[in-house]
């Protein structure tokens, strides 16, 4: 006789499991945090569960593992935001609010299995050391770092450490091998990754997330836009998945004029808060356009939403991601924590923006709904429901009930895209090329601008990169594939090469005068 699948003894099992757990977890949260292993006999109950399957049950388990994840499944069904976060993971997560952590101070890629540094920071510690961009870490405290087990995980692991620890490094410079001993220090991880004057009267600011630093950041960067002659701003809010709340609110406190509603919060448990902009703005002026795309969620649109209700921004983009949920972490015995959404917020025209949220949470994140119905490429017109309707500052129509809808949609641009252009782009190939086509080239430009202005991809300099591709990434070649996205390719490596040399702000200075939402918000500002 056969014998069954493991599935069929497995999923009965873990599904009671689950359900045990998840009632104990049920009645455990509805008790102040302070009483958790309060009440032995529950507790008892669920240890006894859990040793009976490490004992009895047909294969192995990890209990640590299962117990985790349930508490995470049962969370999900709450809503998608709520969540667990493991003591383990505690430290990265505070990281990221803080922005900030012990290190030595450089950007790397992982390029043909070894470490290649492609900047270091300002004032940083690997600067002081003597690292410099372009050198290749081939041993970290005498242990060899190359290979294909390297990974950006474990790069990240040797040369992070406690402020005044020290680490030494092994560098090929120029094929010459150097020792170089760094004493680590505070690393601070720049939220606000790039700002720049377009022209005479136009700034661009982008935020990559919103950290406890990021509003003093914004603050910094936009006084020294203006003090350059800027009258005008675009935002760039797109990818920008969120974070700390009040770093979005003292943002738009910058653009609003005393006594106006920047956001509302309401929860079933927590009394109604409503955070006004105070005087002293110092883009209360500044006539703004408001970049926003599908991942543009939490903090970001509570900026957008915003200053769309209080009428001082145009919104151009896409709908962003419609999380109008707030969470409150509560630190557990053990070091975990719980992320329980404990309120709504609501945008000063008294929209919620929180999308409906079904199905699992795998779909509900992915969100592929807005993809398959063409909203890629037109607005969803499913969403303007009358119930839904409210107006801004100014007496304009907005809608609530899943994101920011933007004042002017831009349609996804998709031309010159190609399966070959994914298979460049997702193999790390042009990255490559990039870090080894600057490293005799990087002080050849006096500026980004300069080197936008004076340097093309060439037919020849393309195909050095088909064939690199081909070579190392063993990224097959498709020539008409290729030959249809020729122009994207040489737009991306163009902006990629400049991004090896001045970072986020050479990047964008390239590709901001070919992207048609970029476009778009300078014409709005015309």
């Amino acid at each position: 006789m056969s014998e069954a699948p493991k599935s069929n003894y497995t999923l009965p099992v873990l599904l009671a499991l689950f359900l045990c757990i998840g009632l104990w977890l049920g009645s455990e949260l509805a008790k102040p945090i302070n009483q958790f292993g309060g009440n032995a006999t529950e507790v008892q109950k669920l240890e006894d569960i859990l040793s009976l399957l490490d004992d009895r049950y047909v294969d192995k388990i990890n209990k640590d593992s299962i117990f985790e994840s349930t508490i995470s499944e049962m969370l999900h069904k709450l809503d998608p935001h709520s969540n667990y976060i493991a003591a383990k993971d505690m430290k990265a997560v505070n990281e990221s609010i803080n922005a900030k952590f012990g290190g030595i101070g450089v950007r790397f890629l992982l390029l043909r299995d070894t470490i290649c540094v492609s900047h270091v920071m300002e004032n940083s510690p690997s600067l002081v050391a003597g690292l410099k961009s372009g050198d290749k870490i081939i041993e970290v405290d005498g242990k060899k770092m190359t290979g294909k087990k390297i990974t950006n995980e474990k790069v990240m692991a040797s040369l992070k450490g406690d402020e005044g620890t020290y680490v030494k490094v092994k560098v090929v410079r120029k094929n010459q091998k150097k020792d170089i001993k760094i004493k680590r220090g505070v690393i601070p991880i720049k939220t606000v990754t790039c700002a720049y004057m377009v022209n005479s009267t136009v700034g661009y600011i982008l935020i990559d997330q919103f950290s406890i630093p990021t509003a003093d950041e914004f603050r910094q960067e936009a006084l020294s836009l203006k003090q350059q002659g800027m009258k005008k701003l675009i935002l760039d809010l797109r990818g920008n998945g969120g974070g700390v709340l009040s770093s979005a609110t003292n943002i738009a406190d910058e653009f609003l004029k005393e006594g106006l509603t920047i956001l509302k919060t309401k929860g079933r448990k927590t009394r109604e808060e409503i955070y006004k902009s105070k005087a002293g703005g110092i883009l209360e002026n500044t006539n703004t356009v408001v970049l926003i795309n599908s991942s543009s969620a939490s903090a970001s649109e509570i900026l957008a939403g915003a200053l769309q209700d209080n009428d001082r921004a145009i919104i151009v983009g896409r709908r962003s991601f419609g999380k109008g949920l707030v969470q409150e972490d509560r630190k557990l015995r053990d070091g975990s924590n719980l992320r329980i959404t404990i309120a709504r917020y609501y945008t000063p025209s008294g929209r919620c923006i929180q999308r409906p949220y079904k199905g699992s949470y795998e779909d509900y994140m992915e969100d592929e709904e807005r993809f398959t119905n063409g909203e890629l490429y037109k607005p969803d017109s499913s969403i303007y429901i009358p119930s839904l309707k409210y107006k801004t500052r100014g007496g304009r129509t907005v809608y609530g009930g899943g994101g920011i809808t933007p004042d002017v949609f831009v349609p996804y641009d998709s031309s010159g895209t190609s399966f070959y252009l994914t298979s460049l782009q997702w193999s790390g190939a042009i990255n490559a090329f990039s870090f080894d086509f600057v490293k005799d080239k990087r002080n050849k430009w006096k500026s980004a601008e300069e080197f936008n202005k004076s340097f093309f991809v060439t037919d020849e300099i393309a195909q050095k990169l088909v064939d690199f591709a081909s070579d190392f990434y063993k990224v097959e070649y498709f020539p008409r594939e290729f030959k249809h996205s020729r122009k994207l390719i040489g737009e991306l490596l163009k902006a990629e090469i400049a991004r090896q040399i001045w970072t986020e702000k050479g990047f964008y200075t390239v590709f901001n005068p070919l992207d048609n939402e970029f476009l778009e918000a300078m014409k709005q500002l015309k």
